[in-house]
């Protein structure tokens, strides 16, 4: 035997030889990699929907109306020419269909994807999720694996399903019970943060009536659970910094983990709200922004000013290769994460992903799915906290 090959099977390293080639270990660890994905080329491209429903009928918010309860999700699946295949959840115009599947067909995966890094940068981002489950079927890895495993495996997940239900349905609303109705179902299905919609001042309540309603539901709700759930509030761009001022002093005395979209971003609000917060006993509850057509540059200004906690770019729309490449930018700044995941659970286990990956997540939105087409995979709630699948990829199928 070699003596380079003893000392790799012996494990036999001095310490200094570790330290100088621990980086040269990791980069023959990556090109074996793509050695790997460089063996498969994508051969076929297919595009389908699956239907899927929430476990109820879901009502406005401050800015939507009704969301309903019975959805689709396009989906982008891929093969290769040595018979693997992944899937995942794909946005794209219809019309760039026939563009798209050309800009990969017959490409060798590791031109497409690096595992340590994402998507490379001419590809679509369409493919960036169906490749990394690609990628984690080829490497028989989850892709949380690809990523690092820096976080933990398991993380807080909340319920995103806390809507404005007193009003539904429209010809004989069921009022407030209906709210309390939800967050039980919500608990018992193994949630122990629950997201509560605000805003209700700004659209469909006149204005002092809806703010009322939205402090009464929240000290309902606090009084019913108590500290065994935390609560979120969202108010979804509708209310004014004075809104969001009288909405916290209306609920005083309750922890509140954070507030999140209170008004559109900007800089003297955020400023104004986050000091007002931090002088009025909400100094542990943070500020989350930048779920809905995000203005990066303020919210990172915000960041740097120690004003905006949480980011929240949405897994999908923003793309899961940018918040690989993001995420060290935010720890540096010390700004926590949770991807907007709102619409489907393959979102929330996307971002298991992501924070089990990458870690700096403090909490999952929760979106609770059922679905007779496809299968979620093995990730469990277990005490309140979302647990990642370890299966290759993502760990989901299409039925």
């Amino acid at each position: 035997m070699k003596r380079r090959d003893f000392i790799a099977k012996s494990g036999v390293l001095s310490a200094g030889a570790y330290m100088a080639g621990s980086g040269l270990l990791a980069s023959c660890a990556g090109q074996s990699k793509n050695r790997e994905l460089a063996k498969h080329v994508i051969d076929k491209v297919e595009y389908g929907s699956v239907n899927y429903h929430w476990p109820r009928h879901v009502g406005k918010n401050a800015r939507i109306g009704i969301h309903g309860q019975h959805k689709k999700a396009n989906y982008i699946k891929l093969y290769t020419d040595q018979g693997a295949t992944g899937w995942a959840y794909g946005r794209y115009v219809e019309a760039d269909k026939a563009s798209l599947m050309e800009s990969i067909l017959g490409k060798n995966l590791d031109q497409l994807i690096v595992p340590s890094e994402g998507i490379v940068t001419e590809v679509h981002k369409a493919f960036d999720l169906p490749l990394h489950d690609l990628a984690g079927v080829i490497l028989d890895q989850p892709v949380y694996k690809m990523l690092g495993a820096a976080g933990p495996m398991e993380k807080e997940v909340y319920s995103g399903m806390i809507y404005f239900d007193e009003l539904e349905p429209e010809e004989n609303p069921t009022g407030i019970e209906k709210v309390m109705e939800n967050c039980r179902w919500d608990y018992e299905y193994g949630y122990r943060q629950l997201k509560v919609k605000i805003g209700r001042s700004g659209r469909w309540y006149p204005h002092d009536e809806g703010l009322a309603m939205d402090i009464r539901i929240v000290k309902m709700i606090y009084e019913e659970f108590g500290d065994e759930v935390g609560i979120l509030v969202d108010a979804n761009d509708m209310y004014s910094l004075q809104d969001a001022i009288d909405f916290l002093k209306g609920v005083e005395g309750i922890p509140i983990y954070w507030f999140e979209e209170p008004f559109v971003e900007n800089l003297e609000d955020g400023r104004k709200l986050k000091d007002w917060m931090m002088a009025n006993g909400f100094e542990d509850t943070y500020y989350a922004d930048g779920e809905r057509n995000p203005d990066f540059d303020v919210c990172m200004q915000l960041a740097r000013e120690d004003k905006l906690d949480v980011y929240l770019p949405d897994i999908a729309g923003y793309g899961f290769t940018p918040w690989r490449k993001m995420m060290p930018s935010l720890k540096e700044m010390n700004i926590l994460s949770s991807p907007h995941a709102w619409g489907s659970m393959l979102k929330t286990n996307y971002t298991a992903h992501i924070s089990a990956g990458l870690g700096n997540v403090c909490t999952i939105e929760g979106v609770t799915c059922l679905s007779d087409e496809i299968d979620f995979g093995d990730y469990k709630i277990i005490d309140g906290k979302l647990r990642v699948s370890e299966d290759p990829g993502f760990g989901m199928k299409l039925l």
